[in-house]
């Protein structure tokens, strides 16, 4: 998917659920890096992946709704191969509803919790259809009126779909936040607040996409790989199985 010409400018303050007033927030948890450290973390993510792509197979905001939908306690691999085929039969909500909870359980059943996802599936397409005139809302808050859809899928939805900054926190970037100490939070929503608050500005379009895939492929849950990491002669890890004095990845002379 193409990026978006203009993206419209977010709250760095998540919004509560309820959509009320939040709250007055509790001091953040000092953390044990500097604002030049979180730079160059992010930096070093940027130059490892200049343009990081979601791993969910998707051809419009409808298809990556559903996808992502999806993905709830399952792989990206295994949602993909099973909306290979119902993707090319229904790509619209309209499609969708033609289709029918029984064989869009068909084209899933390979996914965990298939039936109640099929179910929510046709329920979204049914809601988009008749609240939204067919088309995926921008919105968190209408995001997150859909059926299957929390709070994790609207900000993957609204950052990949529309180009709006946000930090949707699976279960990757939940462990970075607190094996790095960069956002340490109980709850997915303490841990989006918290980096939120020390990403900088300008790295926050790919942030979110930086995080999972450096917990996915390199910082990952059993075993990090320490020995591969880009930024582990920064990481404050008390996990951190090795001293590193230098990043291990080539990175351009002049910008070291």
């Amino acid at each position: 998917m193409d990026k978006p010409a203009a993206k419209d400018k977010p709250s760095r303050q998540p919004a509560s659920r309820s959509g009320a007033k939040a709250a007055p927030r509790k001091p953040a948890p000092r953390i044990p890096y500097t604002k030049a450290e979180i730079e160059e973390i992010f930096r070093r993510f940027s130059i490892q992946r200049p343009e990081p792509k979601g791993e969910l197979a998707h051809v419009n905001p409808f298809t990556l709704v559903v996808a992502v939908a999806l993905s709830a306690q399952a792989t990206d691999a295994g949602v993909n191969k099973a909306t290979r085929e119902l993707f090319k039969v229904a790509d619209t909500p309209e499609k969708m509803l033609a289709l029918g909870e029984e064989k869009v359980r068909d084209h899933i059943r390979t996914i965990g919790l298939y039936r109640n996802k099929a179910k929510n599936v046709i329920a979204l397409s049914r809601k988009l259809v008749e609240d939204f005139g067919g088309e995926v809302p921008r919105t968190r808050e209408e995001l997150v009126t859909l059926p299957g859809v929390g709070r994790k899928t609207a900000n993957v939805v609204m950052s990949m779909a529309f180009g709006i900054p946000t930090l949707a926190v699976d279960t990757h970037i939940l462990r970075l936040g607190n094996r790095l100490r960069l956002a340490p939070g109980k709850t997915p929503d303490e841990v989006e607040e918290r980096f939120m608050r020390i990403i900088p500005d300008h790295w926050l379009y790919h942030a979110h996409h930086w995080l999972i895939l450096h917990g996915r492929y390199c910082c990952k849950a059993r075993k990090p790989e320490c020995e591969k990491c880009v930024i582990a002669d920064l990481c404050k890890s008390k996990e951190k199985t090795t001293d590193i004095p230098a990043p291990l990845v080539e990175l351009p002379a002049q910008v070291i």
